[in-house]
């Protein structure tokens, strides 16, 4: 595609312009970040339980995503994720000179939102977590998270199935969050929101870079299955 077009609805509108689709990008990735951190939030002033607060926080974000993309996806698509994003380029359905505005108004609205989620719950606008994610089996699991992620946008993408995405994405995200020792990140922007609140949902800025590597290396894996497994390019319309 060479046009900037919605990449997850396949019956888009014309396309809206550029600096109205980052506007969408920010105001999304605020969204969420506010959804996962307040929910996170919430549920630790709701139970004591970690099995409960991790369900609440997983129903919370899967619903968000769903609204999210539902909404926004016929303004900019809807990716609220740089390593969404770069999947798209990558297939050709986002113009690589796209990419660097996509992901800096995903990191506005993703710090926008985790100081925004803060400030409802009572806390200072932004305050360092402290909540260590470390270790080989939490990368792994962000790489298979990540890699499904991808798998599962642009599959339905280039298969013309876009209408399912918010579905898809949703079902799939509330699902990581317990089949994956991470919970499912599968977002660097979401990862750098989280390190700012000291929270259920934080993640410390020292384990973050690692998590972000591990979430790149799995969008790239998960291009690959697609293009070489689920829709090889001979067969994508």
């Amino acid at each position: 595609m060479t046009d900037p077009q919605p990449a997850g609805l396949p019956t888009a509108p014309a396309p809206r312009s550029l600096p109205i689709r980052m506007l969408a990008e920010a105001l999304g990735s605020a969204g969420l970040a506010a959804t996962v951190i307040g929910s996170g939030i919430m549920a630790t002033h709701l139970s004591d339980d970690p099995g409960v607060q991790l369900l609440i926080n997983a129903v919370a974000t899967a619903a968000a995503l769903v609204v999210l993309i539902v909404v926004l996806g016929p303004v900019s698509g809807a990716h609220l994720n740089p390593a969404v994003t770069a999947a798209l380029v990558a297939v050709g359905r986002v113009p690589a000179r796209e990419i660097l505005p996509t992901v800096v108004a995903q990191l506005v609205g993703f710090v926008a939102g985790a100081v925004l989620a803060n400030l409802m719950f009572g806390g200072a606008a932004v305050s360092i977590s402290t909540t260590e994610r470390a270790g080989v089996p939490l990368l792994l699991g962000e790489v298979v998270a990540t890699a499904g992620l991808v798998a599962v946008i642009l599959t339905l993408v280039l298969r013309g199935q876009g209408s399912w995405v918010p579905a898809a994405v949703g079902l799939y995200i509330g699902s990581a969050y317990f089949a994956t020792s991470s919970t499912s990140f599968a977002n660097p922007g979401i990862t750098v929101g989280r390190m700012l609140s000291d929270s259920f949902a934080g993640i410390a800025p020292a384990n973050a870079p690692a998590f972000v590597g591990a979430q790149l290396l799995g969008a790239l894996l998960g291009v690959i299955v697609v293009r070489f497994v689920l829709v090889p390019r001979d067969v994508s319309p």
